[in-house]
């Protein structure tokens, strides 16, 4: 049994925001306070992630606990308990496809969860994300560096060598 009425009910959840969430919040000072930048809410991403490290190849969703359906903090309320359970089923399946079209796209795809932004483990987790950014620049860095010196014969990263006659190490120098 709900303790307010319709009207007052549709009032609140009307209040509920989808962007610019103190999670949100939380996770964009600190990145930003790190040297991150990013872009906020892009509409041509698929799902619309909160935040995109473009440089970086990395989408952070920013999840909240009941609306996303997490399994350890998540609830389904007493009343009306057959809606919320098949809207949050709804929500959680788009959120999977939503994950793999951008994989598909080349993303790396980072979901942070509202109870993961609680003052106790709060370090832990924006310490994480920032360790998860920087990992996949470096994937992307590195897969970029052997498409760049593959030379398709070894199937791998040949390397830069000196061609012969070139004249490398044949000046001499002189410490005088």
């Amino acid at each position: 049994m709900d303790i307010w009425s319709k009207k007052k009910r549709s009032a609140v959840m009307g209040k509920i925001r989808s962007r610019d969430t103190k999670p949100e919040w939380l996770v964009r000072r600190y990145l930003f306070s790190r040297g991150y930048r990013y872009r906020k809410n892009v509409k041509g991403l698929p799902g619309t992630p909160d935040i995109v490290l473009r440089r970086y190849g990395v989408v952070i969703f920013i999840h909240g606990c009941f609306w996303h359906g997490h399994e350890e903090d998540g609830h389904i309320p007493h009343s009306n308990s057959d809606f919320w359970r098949k809207k949050i089923e709804r929500n959680k399946l788009r959120d999977i496809r939503t994950k793999e079209a951008l994989k598909q796209m080349g993303w790396c795809v980072i979901t942070v969860w509202e109870c993961q932004l609680k003052p106790a483990v709060r370090k832990q987790t924006l310490m994480e994300i920032e360790y998860h950014i920087n990992h996949a620049f470096l994937e992307r860095f590195k897969l970029k560096t052997r498409r760049l010196y593959d030379d398709g014969e070894h199937g791998g990263a040949s390397g830069m060598v000196a061609e012969d006659g070139a004249g490398y190490g044949k000046k001499e120098v002189s410490l005088e």
